[in-house]
């Protein structure tokens, strides 16, 4: 009866699994199936290197977009990682007991908020500050970097702490007897023992900040042009897809799909980079 028990459930998890692979493949085959015929018919160069989007005139270039993309998440990793990692650091070798359960517990909430509340946090207090430090309209590159910021925050900090708490006490122990200081022993020591993991977890928050839409399509100000500094509108990838596919028709869906493509692409890459470092950091 165990054995019969131990085989039906074998072939749940099997099947569970196989749905999951089942699901990602039917995702690739659609985006990739409607998406690369738009790309022939605009043409690739034209697609990703076009610094025009008129869907009115059936000029697709995505250029704009994919820079905002990038920059946004770059300004988000600037503001989110230091504090991430300092947060680590804290919660993993620094924070009292009495206190730790509800730091953990903080971060677990931040990282369970959705994003539309965030996009309303940064709507109501963020653009407005920024609005009286810039002297211009606070939707820009600079706030949608900053609400990024603070929303990569719990991905950063949970996997960081966990590989901070991986390394083996002795590592630690060790520079302590050595004579080094707390502070040394920490970053001299642990952090670079624990590299893999860390890089780890900035890769995922890069992957959290480049996938956003709802938070940053209420705070960057949605100007599908070249981004001209951190205190102007930018519209990224996300943005593009979600504000026009409600009334999309004909070449111009192909040409958001086409987009999410694009976007699948940056999320590949990003979860082979994770990837790699995980068998790198198993050898």
């Amino acid at each position: 009866m165990k054995h019969l028990k131990e085989q039906i459930m074998k072939v749940i998890f099997f099947i569970a699994a196989c749905t999951s692979v089942l699901a990602v493949a039917l995702i690739c085959i659609f985006l990739f199936a409607n998406g690369l015929p738009a790309m022939g018919k605009i043409g690739l160069g034209k697609f990703l290197t076009g610094v025009i989007w008129k869907p009115s005139n059936n000029i697709f270039g995505i250029l704009p977009m994919i820079m905002g993309s990038i920059y946004v998440t770059a300004g988000a990793i600037i503001i989110g990682v230091p504090i991430g990692l300092c947060t680590a650091v804290f919660m993993a070798h620094y924070c009292p007991k009495k206190i730790y359960g509800i730091c953990k517990a903080a971060v677990n909430l931040m990282a369970g908020v959705p994003s539309v509340v965030y996009g309303f946090f940064g709507l109501v207090c963020i653009v407005p500050l920024m609005q009286d430090l810039t002297g211009h309209d606070g939707s820009t590159m600079l706030t949608a970097s900053i609400l990024l910021g603070i929303m990569i925050l719990p991905t950063i900090v949970s996997v960081c702490e966990a590989a901070i708490r991986s390394v083996p006490t002795p590592y630690y122990e060790g520079a302590l007897a050595l004579g080094a200081t707390k502070e040394r022993s920490i970053f001299l020591t642990v952090i670079p023992a624990a590299k893999s993991g860390i890089v780890a977890g900035i890769v995922l928050g890069i992957g959290r900040a480049i996938g956003e839409t709802m938070a940053v399509v209420m705070v960057a100000g949605n100007q599908a042009r070249m981004p001209k500094g951190i205190t102007r509108g930018v519209r990224t990838l996300t943005s593009n897809i979600v504000l026009e596919m409600g009334y999309a028709a004909d070449l111009h869906r192909e040409a958001l799909i086409a987009t999410g493509v694009v976007l699948f692409v940056f999320i590949l890459l990003i979860n082979l980079c994770v990837a790699a470092l995980k068998r790198q950091d198993a050898k």
